[in-house]
């Protein structure tokens, strides 16, 4: 009896244990009924918490990285926004001297030797020889003027000095005869002083005549218009048959021709009472023209005229410029520059590093990575740049448009510009 139903509780246990597989939809072979029960690790209590365990790591681990990398970002974060917070200036360094040394002002080019040529003898252009812009030397023929009048009385003079002539040799051998009968008393000494004086006379008459021949002469040799000096045509005002009035003087002179001697020009320039003490004959100058703006011409101080002009305040400077190669033209419009002393050490900065401040002027100056403001003094206001006579050295780093809420001591990380950088 117990035998049968322990047989009958076995047959139950194995129709639950078919129950209670999950239908995976394949068909399963019963095991038999004499096999023991395979159990699989993972169904086992130890091997689920192996596996728990190393889920858990898992998650921890990446919790933990997930962590770190949140706290390198919030840090790096925080680093950037610190070095935001320090703000970039724009510095540069004073340059050493000052625009005040190089004083230029505007000064009048001219020729050496600047001469209006005139006739000094009446007659017609017959013929000239240069025109504008030709370049002659000394003692070459520019023209010629017929003068009849001149080579007619010219004639009539040394026909009259021939005549004077001949009285005078007879007023001289009357004068030697009556000397000789003088000596035998066969003529008064009153008839002999007579005849001796006329002799003199006649003598100075010849004298009178042939001086008015070398006037005519000399009147008919300015029937040749010649070039006193080597130098360029810059005018010529008559042309052939054109009536020609002698000298300068008259009512309506007429110039034949202007010349001028360019291959030494003078230049004058009105010099500021207050820098007159510093020009000096001898000192050199440089010449600058807007029309060719890369040139420089030198130039010497050769005169000044040691007064100051009341009208003006300003003192006339001579320069003298060599201009054998044509550089320059009379009559241009050039600037002098003339190189003053520099007073002490002074250094220009440009004028968008000033800071107005209630206490004095003061520009910011980085030192160490901080801010210092330094008090300055100006000595020249030049506009886009100032003249600093004190305050500041070549090695300064000064800030370029300064905030006004600029204060010493405020970290800055300075970047150097360049002086064509600078506005």
């Amino acid at each position: 009896m117990n035998s049968g139903t322990g047989i009958l509780d076995g047959e139950k246990e194995m129709n639950k244990q078919e129950t209670e597989l999950p239908a995976t939809g394949t068909d399963v072979a019963p095991a038999p009924a004499d096999a023991p029960h395979a159990i699989s690790s993972t169904e086992s209590p130890g091997g689920m918490r192996t596996a728990g365990i190393f889920a858990a790591v898992a998650l921890l681990a990446a919790i933990a990285y997930g962590l770190h990398l949140r706290s390198a970002s919030e840090k790096g974060l925080s680093i950037a926004t610190e070095e935001a917070a320090i703000p970039s200036v724009n510095v540069v360094h004073p340059v050493q001297g000052s625009k005040a040394d190089d004083l230029a002002l505007p000064g009048s080019v001219q020729a050496f030797t600047d001469t209006p040529i005139y006739s000094r003898t009446n007659g017609y252009l017959k013929k000239w020889y240069f025109d504008i812009g030709a370049h002659v030397q000394k003692g070459d023929l520019l023209a010629e003027i017929e003068t009849p009048e001149i080579d007619q009385q010219l004639d009539q003079s040394r026909a009259e000095l021939e005549r004077m002539q001949a009285n005078a040799d007879l007023a001289g051998v009357t004068s030697n005869r009556w000397q000789a009968l003088l000596a035998k008393h066969a003529v008064s000494q009153q008839e002999a002083d007579q005849t001796r004086a006329n002799y003199i006379a006649a003598q100075a008459a010849v004298d009178a005549s042939r001086a008015n021949v070398r006037r005519l002469e000399q009147l008919q040799s300015y029937e040749r218009i010649i070039a006193p000096f080597d130098g360029i045509i810059t005018a010529r005002n008559t042309d052939i048959g054109d009536l020609i009035d002698a000298g300068s003087g008259s009512a309506n002179p007429r110039e034949l021709f202007h010349m001028d001697a360019t291959h030494k020009l003078r230049v004058y320039v009105a010099v500021p009472e207050v820098d007159s003490d510093s020009i000096h004959d001898g000192d050199s100058a440089m010449l600058t023209q807007d029309s060719n703006p890369d040139a420089k011409i030198s130039g010497t101080i050769v005169r000044n005229a040691n007064a100051i002009d009341h009208s003006t305040r300003t003192l006339n400077v001579e320069v003298d410029v060599d201009n054998a190669k044509g550089v320059l033209r009379p009559g241009a419009y050039v600037f002098v520059h003339f190189n003053l002393p520099a007073i002490g050490n002074t250094v220009t900065v440009p004028s968008n590093t000033l800071l107005f401040r209630a206490e004095g002027l003061r520009v910011g100056v980085v030192r160490g990575d901080r801010v210092q403001l330094v008090p300055i003094t100006i000595g020249h206001d030049f506009g886009n740049a100032v003249e600093i006579t004190s305050g500041l050295t070549p090695a300064d780093e000064v800030i370029l448009d300064p905030s006004d809420s600029l204060a010493s001591g405020t970290e800055v990380h300075p970047q150097m510009v360049s002086r064509r950088g600078q506005s």
